[in-house]
């Protein structure tokens, strides 16, 4: 099983059968709550698929686009999961399982062949009046979504104007569904392939930084002649 984590906008947990039955999931639409939800929410479903944290062979790590203190407490849940259990993290955009629920959705009613060769954009909150935005177009022959363009940010008042220049569906979505992250997952795996690297997507650096040099002190005889 697959137990799927991500932080990137609110707090979203699932289990994922091995063949991507979604058998447990649970979210918090807080954006800053992170650290305070996120082990409830595991213990939450791991109650509700009846399992146990030996019963996991990966777990499934959304690695943004997302603000830097939220996204980090996924993917460190993540981390610490797998670590004790020693099984491996599958790091999985977290804006490729929003693209696959559209895509399986438009599959399962019939209006697939139609926005299959539609390129749209998956387009979240990046705060600071910017909005972070990734390119798609259809499934690829794994059954995962084909990124036409890597994640990036736009200021707001610019998106519209680049996603219609190019011809681009804009689709605005505000949580990201953990069971189709771990569906993404199980397809990557089976396909043996590697959907995103181990860094996190924040996109924008964070606001703390390290100092450049060490403070100069000055010596007590001068601060005692001045």
């Amino acid at each position: 099983m697959i137990l799927a984590i991500d932080t990137s906008l609110g707090t979203a947990v699932a289990v994922v059968e091995p063949d991507g039955v979604v058998t447990a999931h649970a979210a918090s639409a807080d954006s800053r709550g992170h650290a305070e939800v996120i082990g409830m929410l595991i213990e939450s479903v791991l109650r509700e698929a009846a399992a146990s944290p030996a019963d996991f062979s990966y777990v499934a790590a959304g690695m943004g686009p997302g603000p830097f203190t939220g996204l980090r407490v996924g993917i460190a849940a993540a981390r610490t999961f797998a670590l004790g259990r020693g099984i491996p993290v599958v790091a999985v955009p977290s804006h490729d399982a929003v693209a696959l629920e559209l895509l399986l959705h438009d599959a399962l009613t019939g209006g697939f062949e139609e926005t299959a060769d539609e390129a749209f954009a998956v387009v979240t909150d990046a705060r600071r009046r910017e909005f972070a935005y990734t390119v798609y177009r259809g499934l690829d022959d794994d059954g995962l979504p084909i990124r036409l363009a890597e994640p990036a940010l736009a200021p707001r008042d610019d998106l519209d104007g680049i996603l219609a220049a190019q011809g681009i569906i804009r689709r605005d979505v505000e949580s990201i569904p953990a069971g189709l992250l771990g569906l993404a997952a199980s397809r990557a795996l089976a396909a043996g392939r590697e959907l995103a690297s181990t860094d996190a997507l924040y996109l924008r650096s964070p606001d703390v930084t390290l100092p450049h040099g060490p403070k100069k002190v000055t010596p007590a005889h001068e601060v005692r002649r001045s």
